[in-house]
């Protein structure tokens, strides 16, 4: 049986991709490779959001191409349609896909007939991804995104529906929805229809919470302005089902900056909203991205960052120094802020950061989470190799990292993949502390 090895760069919607396209694969023979052995097809998805994006994209293509010399390498992802021709010129590539909605025709010429409309697992991972929206029209300063991912296009509800069903079956007790552009979804069906017809984000997920199956659903990334209250309605009308936790991109919390960067609103409209979920939503977590060292900001600025994020109290802040991007309006702008200051400011920022992330995971002590466990970090067993205790760990609905200590019968009994109630009792090493005893 011919084998493949298929190695995935950057986002969640890469990783559906890579695995949309692997199962295709397997269904007509193909099997994954050992860890060491060599392939006979490698599958490479790439990333360009950042020039180091680039850069690793071609170390992967070059070491798979070292390490499996006679295998046939095919590259696809945004590095792939940003220079399809450089992509062309590494060792070893024979295909280069250029356009992820090409992904159906590229089985088909491998040699599948009945070509999936979606995914029904998602490799080794305890949670699964479903790819929902693809594309982006916003022209961020520092963004190269919508020029390598240009088409809006949602996928219709039916066939999302159908492939939650799916993972649900295959035992996937949580989806996380993705999309390049979350918030967007439904923006192409809604073209030329009135305002009372269309198809938006909480629509789909209203209908996702009504399957049956014992799952729950986490939002990806969204942009905050699009977290409307219809879709606040039914997050808050689902405690169980859906997880109480957005990742809202702030980037930075001076609108000065936030004009230089091109977004689309002001820091006072992001804090608002999320002052909004906080009023609906029972204790949330509010995670979110922010970018350090955008040029032309200045310590005022960055004080406003600062404020914003404290006003806010996310639990989770990804720093980001500002890095130039390559044809990006941003990589031209004058006033870019020397490196010991971007890390002097990272530093800072990530201070305040683990200060908030510390207030947050104490406000759920004591408190009922349900946690999916994603790994086994230790088991002890008796002499008959009847297991006494493990430790867990895992993630709460509210994004948490959590580690549950398990002894007597439920050291048997519970297993990677599952979610199980528990109530926290402490906070350490950066994550929630739990144990479970007896059944």
């Amino acid at each position: 049986m011919p084998s493949l090895k298929a190695v995935t760069l950057g986002c969640k919607v890469n990783q559906y991709e890579t695995e949309y396209l692997r199962q295709g694969l397997l269904s007509i023979g193909y099997v994954d490779a050992a860890e060491n052995a060599p392939a006979d097809l490698c599958i490479v998805n790439t990333c360009t959001v950042t020039n180091e994006g680039d850069a690793k994209s071609r170390q992967v293509i070059r070491r798979l191409a070292r390490h499996n010399p006679h295998a046939r390498i095919v590259v696809m992802g945004c590095y792939a349609t940003r220079a399809p021709e450089e992509v062309a010129s590494l060792p070893n590539v024979a295909e280069v896909i250029t356009d992820k909605r090409e992904l159906p025709d590229v089985l088909g010429r491998f040699g599948v007939v009945d070509i999936p409309t979606g995914i029904s697992e998602f490799g080794t991972r305890h949670r699964a991804y479903v790819k929902v929206q693809d594309g982006c029209l916003l022209k961020c300063s520092y963004c190269i995104i919508p020029s390598v991912r240009p088409q809006m296009s949602s996928r219709p509800a039916a066939e999302i529906l159908a492939e939650v069903s799916r993972l649900a079956d295959h035992g996937y007790r949580e989806i996380v929805l993705t999309g390049i552009h979350l918030g967007h979804y439904g923006v192409d069906f809604n073209r030329k229809r009135p305002k009372d017809q269309w198809l938006r984000l909480s629509h789909l997920l209203e209908q996702i919470v009504a399957l049956p199956g014992d799952f729950r659903v986490r939002l990806s990334s969204i942009e905050a302005t699009e977290v409307t209250r219809e879709l606040i309605d039914v997050m808050a009308a689902h405690p169980g089902k859906v997880c109480p936790h957005l990742h809202v991109c702030l980037q930075s919390g001076s609108d000065r900056i936030l004009r230089r960067m091109k977004r689309r609103w002001g820091a006072k409209r992001f804090v608002d909203r999320c002052h909004l979920i906080r009023q609906r939503l029972d204790n949330p977590a509010l995670t979110t991205d922010i970018i350090v060292g955008f040029p032309g900001e200045t310590e005022e600025d960055f004080a406003d960052t600062c404020r914003v994020s404290r006003e806010v109290g996310f639990s989770k802040i990804h720093i980001f120094p500002f890095s130039p991007r390559r044809t990006t309006p941003a990589a031209e702008m004058s006033e870019q802020v020397p490196g010991d200051v971007k890390a002097d400011r990272v530093h800072r920022l990530a201070e305040i950061e683990a200060e908030l992330r510390q207030q947050y995971f104490q406000s759920l002590v004591g408190r009922e989470l349900h946690v999916l466990l994603e790994g086994e970090a230790e088991t002890e067993q008796q002499a008959d190799g009847t297991q006494t205790s493990a430790v867990f760990t895992g993630t709460t609905c509210r994004y948490a990292p959590l580690e549950l200590s398990v002894a007597g019968q439920a050291a048997q009994e519970l297993k990677p993949g599952t979610i199980v109630a528990v109530t926290p009792t402490g906070v350490a090493n950066d994550r929630l502390i739990a144990s479970i005893a007896g059944a």
